[in-house]
């Protein structure tokens, strides 16, 4: 049990050694296992592969589904993101740009012939030169990162004062309890659909399968906040790789405490901390979500987007967009 400016946070197991398995790639995140494109996809990715020698130098996964008309490439369920993984080489500035143009784009020219694909691609790929060089579109999201390096008492310091009250509130009327099972927490998530009339916009089976593998795997954990007659009230799901922690799933009953997933996102940045791991917050959509995200005091990090349309699928999607009744501007985040 640890303690954090007087709250005291449940422990949660260290990430297994074993969760990265190809020591070839160059550090891949959890999101490009094979396991996890595995479920998420349903088995339905390929890999783009470029050897040197025998060696594998770069990959790039990729998952591709008929829609109507349309052959579409898209990140698959749960996947924040994807993107080319490159081994990388010493020498010179000049000489490593080099490396990555040339092995990216032989990765890029093993991709379907889509009429529409996109990726959002790893936060530690911080060019997209070569995709913009074959006629992509490359665009700026965004997500919130804490460093692996931060004390934990700066982390609090950071926080915006509402954040730090709300948690501080919550952790008084509620248990965090770690290592939730999953048929527990899968019920609960539904339940909460069912009572916000929603459907899982994940999936029910994918995200059932995903949740089972990563406990399974010890690659995430689930958390849960319990209130009183030890009701669950709120819960979030995170996964890791050897280098960061992933805020992945969250839901909370209709009469939960205000902060109770503050609460459980705190604690989750805590256990990243105490194992030197970032933590990432996810990305955000909509203004709400960043107004939320950004109280936590987490430095704004840019994940590219990259994406290529047919012109077909573009005509057919602007006179859609067009021909709706109700067009609502949401910022591209």
């Amino acid at each position: 049990m640890t303690t954090i400016n007087g709250l005291r946070l449940p422990a949660i197991e260290a990430p297994a050694a074993t969760v990265v398995r190809a020591p070839v790639r160059a550090a891949p995140s959890i999101f490009h296992e094979r396991w996890w494109l595995d479920i998420a996809t349903q088995g339905n990715w390929k890999l783009a592969v470029v050897k040197q020698n025998d060696e594998i130098i770069g990959e790039m996964p990729y998952a591709t589904q008929r829609t109507g008309l349309w052959r579409i490439s898209r990140l698959p369920p749960l996947t924040r993101t994807l993107g080319p993984v490159i081994k990388p080489v010493t020498g010179s500035v000049a000489r490593q740009l080099h490396h990555r143009l040339d092995v990216t784009g032989r990765l890029i020219e093993q991709l379907p012939d889509c009429d529409s694909f996109f990726q959002v691609l790893d936060p530690r790929v911080d060019d997209a030169l070569a995709f913009a060089l074959h006629g992509f579109t490359v665009s700026a999201r965004y997500t919130f990162r804490i460093g692996a390096q931060t004390a934990a008492d700066e982390a609090w310091e950071h926080l915006a004062s509402k954040t730090r009250n709300v948690i501080r509130s919550a952790s008084r009327e509620l248990t965090v309890v770690p290592d939730l099972a999953p048929d527990e927490f899968i019920a609960f998530y539904r339940a909460n659909l069912a009572a916000r009339s929603r459907t899982n916009a994940y999936g029910d089976e994918v995200m059932r399968d995903l949740v089972n593998a990563f406990v399974e795997r010890k690659a995430g954990t689930l958390l849960g906040a319990y209130g009183k007659g030890r009701k669950l009230v709120a819960a979030v799901g995170l996964v890791w790789d050897h280098q960061a922690m992933y805020y992945l799933l969250s839901s909370r009953a209709q009469d939960a405490h205000c902060g109770s997933i503050s609460l459980l996102l705190w604690t989750g940045v805590g256990r990243a901390l105490e194992r030197k791991l970032t933590f990432d917050f996810d990305g955000f959509s909509n203004p709400s979500t960043f107004s939320f995200l950004n109280g936590f005091g987490a430095t704004l990090t840019q994940r590219l987007g990259v994406e290529r349309h047919g012109t077909g699928y573009l005509l057919a999607r602007t006179l859609k967009r067009w021909l709706s009744p109700a067009r609502v501007f949401v910022p591209n985040l």
